[in-house]
């Protein structure tokens, strides 16, 4: 158990230190300028970035942020910032999901001494995963969307629906398997499934 736990801090220690070398090409991707004459916001946002940044968004109408340029190079600072924290927390969660893939499979060999380790480590992929999806999507929009064409922003974006889908529906099924084994392949295929699309998306916004 002990080295398991020592595993986890390792890859999360490897993974922070990884993200200075992987920030330049993920800010290339997400954070495109446009210039001083164009539109302050994009066409496209997400809807929680509508709701807060849009025209009539949350910042707006409230006065904390006027749709300025003043304000909107203040709110680019922000979204580095918040994309900075995104990325490391994915790579956090990247380590903690191997160190969980670790401990399941000796779970699922019989070693029930590592149950308590398998939840705590579920727990803390649960909260590391769900921050980071948090900074992306109240993060402020770019000053223009660029990802028309199928781009490694588009595919970060397009998996990041999977590894999401795959996240709830292991979630789901860790409780069902709790009270029918019949749902422990499904609750492991799910797991599975969120950790490949999850090292995908990692993947491709590097590239």
């Amino acid at each position: 158990m002990s080295k398991n736990i020592i595993s986890f801090v390792l890859i999360s220690l490897i993974s922070i230190a990884t993200v200075k070398a992987q920030d330049n090409n993920l800010l290339h991707d997400l954070m495109s300028e446009q210039t001083a004459d164009s539109a302050l916001l994009p066409q496209k946002m997400l809807v929680t970035q509508r709701l807060l940044w849009g025209e009539k968004g949350l910042m707006r109408i409230s006065g904390i942020a006027p749709l300025t340029i003043e304000s909107r190079k203040k709110e680019m600072q922000v979204r580095r910032g918040s994309l900075k924290v995104h990325q490391a927390l994915g790579f956090i969660t990247l380590g903690g999901m191997v160190a969980q893939g670790i401990v399941g499979s000796q779970l699922y060999k019989g070693n029930y001494k590592v149950k308590d380790l398998h939840e705590g480590l579920a727990s803390a992929i649960n909260v590391t995963y769900s921050l980071g999806a948090v900074t992306s999507l109240l993060a402020p929009p770019p000053m223009v969307n660029r990802d028309k064409k199928i781009t490694s922003l588009r595919l970060h974006k397009w998996l990041s629906l999977v590894h999401m889908s795959g996240m709830i529906a292991t979630n789901v099924l860790a409780g069902l398997a709790e009270e029918n084994v019949k749902y422990k392949s499904a609750h492991r295929a799910a797991a599975y499934t969120a950790f490949a699309s999850f090292a995908a998306a990692m993947v491709v916004i590097k590239f």
